[in-house]
């Protein structure tokens, strides 16, 4: 029995002692302005008096000695709630879930401890939230704040109250720690023991006293874990039978413990409590002070690590770092402040001096009139008298509290108070009546105001619905076309609310950059899941276009929070008139610019949100809403484009990214003018948040973390933003980067001095950008009619004032910046070095004005030309309230073999010239299909086996996808990979990401009945849209192309070629160069051309990265009179390159270069800017695909550089489509150099000379491509290439063979063993006589179902079977004696029923692939029946336990879990298992619902639950010393986000390697043990990446067979 004690009375605080603060006066030491910071010195530990019973407390030391006490509890498990909107409403959350669970408890679980877990507002404070309970008699209170070494920049703050379970002991005896580790389960990762060690627990007392080697922990009943993107409420209850503390007594003392706590929250206190440690140590309690104490911490890996030790040590535990106060923050007055006070509605209370009434109009020195000075800009003013002893101290405190409140109160705003003294700075010490300090008793004893002003509290924020706001709700409802508008909001808490309001209607949402939800950090960094929220950030920039501000017209507008900062969204809303526009703000005064306000609500965010979230909306995406946020990703992606392409430091380019470096809890000041504009124009959030290593709750709502953005918009004044934002830092008590404009910095400078103060503040980042003189004057009327000195004079005020210099004088740090790399180094810098900075980013009016041009004309075209598209798409015509989506029926691949007319310049070839690849077909229906090609050659990564591996697996997951792609945006090709077919796309091969989306634009050409060309292009949006430039969009144009020419012969037969392609009509010549002897021998072949043909045409020579730099020189020297167009490629090395632009005259073409680039490829195109660099030839099948050679196309057009498509020897039908795209690329060309304001350059002629080689083809037509009449070569048309497409017949005589979606066969096969009998579900592909047999494997509640996709792609390599494991989907597992023992289904009995089974199904030898829990099965027949294995892959697998301990307690552990199964079910049970850190990557994908969806189908629970118990790994004999006899090859994988399993990988293959190097008579250890980290999955590889896996299993077989 465990020994049980009363619980403790004290609570433990973990705070530095007394004598670290500084003498206070006998009342409210909270305000003192130091902060509490954790030292080594001695910790303050309060007894109090008075203290309520909380939770079980066992004297571990006393505990009788079983062998059951490190065994986990019969059920553990955590319940995780929906959001709540307060924390109140969490409470309230809380307590609902522990009564059903009271109404149903588990059945049959003698011990338990059940977490209940709900995210309430990230606003929510541990410190500020545990001072509500400073009153309780509740005990232990507790608070840490920690640094985690994971992420440094992130400050871990927990606290909490009452005690769920106490321990103490002494840790020097051995396993002293089994029994805390009873009750903390790796299946809740975030629940904790908190405590000491060296601190002895005394019952008799009670009391703790420092001991060496005890310790004392407690789980608390009710704690609040503050993440940087979230805060966690949680309660936990805890009972066990064995320690006679039943369910029922846990119920009761959850229930008892939430009285209490109910009863001391305040939810109108938790904003704001200063002086927190005072506070505790106050009344009557006493203090003991102890020298070697510290709050640690444990979680389940912690003890795990400790149970691994042989001795425990005080550093193996998790410490706190500090506890520190917050204050409010100090405040720095200035008159224009009030003005921007009063119009911000930010309360103050500003003192002012003044001199006596009797020295006013007097001539005295100083003395002037402060009455009213502020005029309407204070909500209350007050003129003190001179003080005197006849002034009552009462009068002074009620004047104080009646400003305080008038500040407070709606409207907020300042308010004056006015000083009179007779003599200031005045101490002397002087008599003074005490009488003046009469009926101040009470006031000196409590932190209360003089006079309190109280209100009584609405009802549920409009709980009893008035007919008003019955009316907005039906409003609200009844909307069609309903826009959720977010101004300037300030606090975590309104963010919080907007979020939960925003998915709650999913209506659009248009946020302004001070909404603090613009530069939100996204959790989930993969693309396509963060769709819970419809974010419309470039509202702004989208009504550039005038067809699109015609066409968004909203029914309904719901604003929330006033000032809107962008003009242009304000000109919309004058003029777009909607029915209903209901604007909610905490004040009732009208702002409201555009008089269109139809229902003023005055009310706080959250009560308005509370309000519509108790009504339940049909939630649906409508039409409207789906191409507004299309809409708003065209823009995004333009914007994106524009800034990176750019190689020069711009002012948009800051405004982009700087959200970017708003690491952990660092907010944003951002100045007046220009610089607000481009943030809310430009501005970003950060899309790889969880890169950070914070994941601690990525699979709960929000998908993003709300940036706090702050800025004087009152009256948008220039003056004193640097002492505000200052203020603001020490107020908000964070890292506080702050962007202003030269000219505001200069009217600040004062500030610098009150920068280099640092009064208790965190360090600041200000970020001047200094263009020297008002740019935003560029952007007016004037500045197209006034002269440049004009200009200069008297509107931009041009200045060249160093601030270097004034940063000096107060001896602020300066960076300089005039480039991006330059910007990012001092960012990172200012963050690293935490200390107060100044950036200064150089610019200038001009280019800054200009680059503004380009990239709006930009956003206005493609807005205008993606909503024809979107409009006039005939999936999208309906006018039903979603968009109707098509599925694609059937997906066909054909493998194709083709005679070449010559041998193909690319590399070897064989003698007979052949060439190979695929077309896809994909269909919609009868009339709407999609032709596409993927036709590797040398020059591919990729071989043709690779190719149709990757094929036959994207066969079944593109069939019945849905066809949402929208052609050329950037990433929506991408992102329906990731989303539609849950395959990352960097995993495709570049020709298959070709050939898949040639088919998809091919299909939705046929969808449309237009060419592809029209698809790429768009609908032609020129002609309604005055402001966007003219070109003419002939869909019948057409593009010329350039010959291609290999230089194998004598010169003279090289020239003869190129004279008889002349001849023919071609007039661009492409040479191969680098393959003679010598470069002197290519330059005499081109002089020959040169001779016999002439200077008419054109000539570009391609040596592909052959010479030696050298002899490009070499070369160039020679050739340099020829007038070539360009050379290709001279060199391999990108530094060579740019050395032989920078000392030849030939002009260089980029190729195989660009096909080196991985990645995102625009930003690493900038080392390539050198004006030498002329073109950029372009491999669609190389880069991967359309979307990418256009966007890389633009990149070279924007940077003046010719755009070449080029084929890599297709079939007419992907040189159809690359014509089609080539004609795209050109008029791209066209619309950039009229944007930018540039000379329209020649077309190019393009690489799609190929089709010279293509002696026999595909399809029965021909491609026409011929002579131009008019003589400007040989040309190929769209109108052509569209009619050979549409009409395209496959040639069957060239079809090799045709596949489309494998059949699988289904079949059950019964396997009997002495005690039972196994029915086995089978699935099977391929060719049931190849000899290669494979069997696959799941993991626990997988079924083979989960194999499908794998076993079609292996299907051409062997006879692939996948089985369902005993327990799981349709197997069964059957007693065959009544009277026997009950069997036990451990992983050797399910590996003897395997092996009778293969023997049923082959005679000869099996690969056995198996994953997770089918790993170590797999590795148990490798190493157990190596007669009937020939190979085993084990995917995320163990050899077991090494130690009977580790076995012991995972027994007990699996047994819990299989208990917990039973007693709540699968779908509770599935919640708890997929919530641990070991899936936190499959959480991420986008399959990921689905999949739990198809777990939950079993229906066999009992069975299910007797396996997970019965194969535990507990169970399973440890196979760690039978790996050093393993006789058949083993392929061992694991996933690059498994750091777990990762880590064992390593040591299994070390254990093999180590063994077959240490003269083993067997295979060496290389041919018997090969390892795969599989890049972007985590656990669950074969789901989350499967490509590459099924490439890995493939090579593996080959090397068995």
């Amino acid at each position: 029995m465990l020994a049980v004690s009363p619980p403790p009375r004290l609570p433990l605080l973990t705070f530095t002692p007394l004598r670290a603060f500084p003498p206070l006066p006998p009342r409210r030491r909270g305000l003192s302005r130091r902060r509490i910071r954790r030292s080594s010195t001695p910790l303050v530990l309060l007894r109090a008096r008075a203290g309520r019973h909380a939770g079980i407390v066992i004297d571990v030391d006393e505990m009788a000695e079983n062998g059951d006490r490190d065994l986990p509890v019969d059920v553990s498990f955590t319940r995780r709630l929906p959001p709540a909107l307060t924390v109140g409403d969490g409470l309230d959350a809380l307590l609902r879930a522990a009564n059903e669970v009271k109404a149903t408890p588990p059945a049959g679980a003698r011990s338990g401890v059940i977490r209940f877990e709900v995210l309430v507002p990230p606003s929510t404070k541990a410190l500020k939230w545990c001072s509500q309970f400073r009153g309780s008699s509740l005990f232990p209170q507790f608070y840490l704040s920690r640094k985690l070494t994971s992420v440094p920049s992130f400050q871990l703050e927990i606290c909490g109250i009452g005690s769920a379970i106490c321990f103490h002991g002494s840790y020097l005896v051995k396993n002293e720690f089994d029994l805390v580790s009873r009750y903390i389960s790796s299946d809740s990762h975030l629940i904790k023991a908190y405590g000491f060690v060296d601190m002895n627990y005394v019952k008799e007392s009670p009391l703790v006293e420092e001991k060496l080697g005890s310790y004392y922990f407690f789980i608390p009943q009710v704690e609040l874990s503050e993440f940087d993107s979230c805060s966690i409420l949680s309660s936990t209850l805890v009972w066990d039978d064995s320690i006679s503390h039943k369910f029922e007594d846990a119920v009761s003392l959850f229930e008892s413990c939430f009285d209490q706590i109910q009863n001391s929250y305040d939810s109108s206190a938790s904003i704001s409590h200063k002086g927190l440690v005072p506070s505790y140590i106050s009344g009557d309690a006493h203090l003991s002070e102890t020298g070697n104490a510290q709050l640690v911490y444990l979680d389940a890996e912690v003890l795990a690590s400790i149970d691994a030790k042989a001795s425990v040590q005080k550093e193996n535990f998790l410490t706190s770092d500090q506890s520190f106060v917050r204050f409010s923050p100090q405040l720095f007055l200035y008159s224009n402040m009030v003005v921007e006070a009063s119009q911000d509605f930010v309360p103050i209370i500003l003192l002012t001096a003044d001199r006596p009434p009797e020295l006013h109009d007097a001539g005295a020195n100083q003395a002037i009139n402060q009455v009213n000075h502020f005029g309407t800009f204070v909500r209350y003013f007050f003129n003190l008298p001179p003080p005197g002893d006849q002034i009552h101290a009462r009068m002074v405190l009620t004047t104080l509290d009646s400003a305080a409140y008038y500040a407070m109160q709606a409207p907020q705003g300042p308010v004056h108070i006015n000083c009179a003294f007779r003599e200031p700075l005045d101490y002397t010490n002087q008599h003074w009546n005490v009488d003046c300090l009469r009926g101040l008793d009470k006031w000196f004893k409590n932190s209360e105001p003089y006079t309190r002003y109280l209100r009584m509290k609405t009802v549920s924020a409009f709980g009893n619905y008035s007919c008003s706001v019955m009316e907005v709700l039906e409003i609200i409802e009844k909307a069609e076309q309903g826009l959720l508008l977010v101004g300037a909001i300030h606090t975590d808490e309104d963010m919080w609310a907007v979020a939960l309001l925003a998915r709650h209607l999913s209506w659009p949402v248009a946020t302004d950059i001070l909404s603090g939800l613009r530069l939100r950090k996204v959790v989930n960094s993969l693309p396509g899941l963060d769709k819970s929220i419809l974010f419309i950030d470039h509202i702004d920039q989208i009504l550039l276009s005038d067809s699109a501000k015609n066409w968004i017209s909203p029914d309904v507008i719901v604003q929330i929070g006033s000032r809107i900062t962008s003009k242009r969204v304000g000109m919309f809303l004058e003029t777009s008139f909607p029915s209903s526009y209901i604007l909610i703000d905490r004040h009732p005064c009208r702002h409201d610019p555009s008089h269109v306000v139809t229902h003023r609500i005055q009310a706080n965010v959250a009560e308005f949100a509370a309000s519509l979230c108790r009504c339940t909306f049909q939630r649906k995406r409508s039409r409207w809403t789906e191409i507004l946020t299309i809409l708003n990703s065209v823009v995004s992606q333009e914007i994106m484009f524009q800034i990176h392409a750019k190689c020069s430091l711009t002012e948009p380019y800051v405004a982009h990214i700087i959200g970017e470096s708003l690491y952990g809890d660092a907010v944003m000041f951002v100045g007046n003018s220009m610089v607000i504009r481009d943030l809310d124009m430009f501005g970003s959030g950060w899309m790889d948040y969880t890169t950070n290593g914070n994941n601690v709750m990525t699979h709960h709502f929000p998908d993003f973390v709300g940036t706090a953005v702050a800025g004087n918009r009152g009256a948008s004044g220039i003056d004193g933003l640097i002492s505000t934002a200052i203020g603001f830092a020490i107020g908000s008590n964070k890292h506080v980067f702050c962007v202003v404009g030269d000219i505001s910095f200069l009217h600040d400078t004062n500030g610098l001095a009150l920068l280099n103060q640092r009064a208790w503040r965190k360090p600041m980042t200000i970020i001047v950008v200094n263009n020297h003189g008002g740019a935003i004057f560029s952007f007016l009327p004037v500045a197209k009619t006034a002269s440049p000195q004009i200009l200069e004079k008297f509107f931009y005020a041009s200045h060249d004032i160093s601030i270097s210099k004034l940063c000096a004088a107060h001896r602020v740090k300066h960076f300089l910046v005039q480039t991006k790399a330059e910007l990012h180094d001092a960012l990172v810098k200012s963050n690293m070095e935490q200390v107060d900075c100044l950036v200064e980013v150089d610019n200038s009016i001009d280019s800054n004005a200009n680059f503004h041009r380009i990239m709006s004309m930009f956003s206005n075209y493609s807005t205008s030309q993606y909503l024809a598209y979107l409009l006039e798409a005939p999936c999208l015509k309906s006018e039903v309230d979603a968009i109707p989506v098509d599925r694609i029926d059937s997906v066909e691949c054909m493998l194709y073999r083709i005679q070449l007319s010559a041998p193909r310049t690319s590399g070897l070839s064989d003698g007979r010239f052949i060439h190979e690849g695929f077309v896809l077909k994909l269909r919609v229906d009868d009339n709407i299909v999609g032709f596409g090609e993927v036709a590797p050659i040398e020059i591919h990564e990729e071989d043709l086996l690779d190719v149709e591996e990757q094929l036959r697996f994207l066969l079944h997951r593109v069939k019945d996808s849905v066809l949402d792609v929208i052609p050329l945006l950037r990433g929506s090709f991408s992102n329906w990979i990731w989303t539609s077919l849950g395959i990352p796309p960097s995993s495709i091969f570049p020709s298959v990401k070709c050939g898949l989306e040639m088919a998809i634009l091919n299909l939705l050409a046929s969808q449309q009945k237009c060419s592809l060309f029209k698809v790429l292009a768009g609908c032609d949006p020129l002609g309604r849209d005055e402001n966007v430039i003219e070109y003419s969009q002939n869909s019948s144009g057409s593009i010329q192309i350039c010959a291609l020419v290999d230089c194998n012969g004598s010169p003279m037969e090289v020239a003869l070629a190129v004279a008889k392609l002349a001849a023919e009509g071609f007039t661009t010549f492409k040479l191969k160069v680098g393959r003679r002897e010598s470069p002197i021998e290519d330059a005499t072949a081109l002089h020959k051309i040169r001779e016999v043909v002439g200077y008419q045409i054109n000539i570009r020579v391609d040596a592909n990265q052959k010479w030696t730099y050298e002899q490009a020189v070499e070369f160039g020297s020679r050739v340099k009179s020829l007038r070539l167009e360009y050379i290709e490629e001279p060199v391999s090395s990108v530094n060579d390159l740019i050395k032989f632009c920078e000392n030849s005259v030939l002009p260089v073409a980029l190729d195989e270069t660009i096909d080196n680039l991985k990645g995102d490829i625009i930003p690493k195109l900038h080392q390539f800017v050198h004006p030498g660099i002329v073109a950029l030839v372009i491999k669609p099948s190389v880069v991967g695909g359309f979307e990418n050679a256009a966007h890389i196309a633009k990149w070279a057009q924007l940077h003046d550089k010719m755009a070449v498509i080029s084929s890599t020897y297709e079939s007419s039908i992907g040189l159809a489509s690359y014509i089609q795209l080539a004609h795209y690329v050109d008029q791209q060309s066209s619309i950039v150099s009229r944007i930018r304001n540039k000379d329209k350059c020649r077309a190019a002629a393009h690489g799609l000379g190929t089709y010279q080689w293509l002696r026999e083809d595909v399809s029965e037509q021909k491609l026409k491509i011929h002579a131009s009449p008019l003589g400007d070569g040989i040309r190929a048309s769209v109108e052509d290439a569209h009619g050979y497409l549409h009409h395209l017949n496959i040639n069957n005589d060239k079809i090799e063979r045709t596949y489309g979606e494998e059949k699988l066969r289904s079949y059950s096969i019964q396997v009997d063993a002495d005690d039972c009998s196994y029915l086995v579900k089978l699935r099977e592909a391929g060719d049931h006589t190849n000899e290669k047999v494979v069997l696959l494997l799941h993991g626990f509640l997988g079924t083979s179902e989960d194999w499908v996709p794998m076993m079609k792609a292996l299907a051409p390599s062997a006879r692939v079977i996948a089985i369902d494991l005993p327990g799981h989907g349709e197997s069964q597992i059957m007693q065959r004696h009544k009277n026997s023992e009950q069997f036990i289904v451990t992983v050797q009995l399910v590996a003897d029923l395997l092996l009778k089974l293969m023997c049923h199904i082959t005679d000869g030898e099996v690969v056995v692939v198996g994953y997770s829990m089918g790993a170590r099965i797999a590795l148990h027949m490798a190493l157990n029946q190596d007669h009937k294995i020939r190979g085993a892959v084990t995917i995320s697998g163990s050899p077991g336990l090494r130690d009977e301990a580790s076995r012991r307690r995972r027994v007990a552990i699996d047994k819990s879990r299989a208990q917990f199964l039973m007693s709540c079910g699968l779908e509770c049970f599935l919640q708890t298992w997929y919530s641990g850190k070991l899936w936190n990557s499959l959480r991420e994908h986008p399959e990921f619902n689905s999949l739990v969806r198809t777990r939950s189908k079993h229906k066999n629970i009992k069975a299910l639950a007797k396996v997970l118990a019965d194969s535990s790994v507990g169970r399973q004999k440890s196979l760690w010393e039978d790996l050093k006899h393993l006789k058949r090859p083993l392929l061992i994988v694991a996933g690059e986000k498994d750091a777990k399993f990762k880590d064992i990988s390593q040591k299994m293959r070390m254990e093999i390697m180590n063994h077959a190097e240490c003269g083993s008579d067997g295979p060496k250890g290389k041919e018997l043990c090969e390892m795969i980290i599989i890049p972007d999955s985590g656990h669950a590889v074969h789901v989350e990446n499967p490509l590459p896996l099924v490439r890995a299993v493939r090579k593996f077989l080959l090397k068995l067979y």
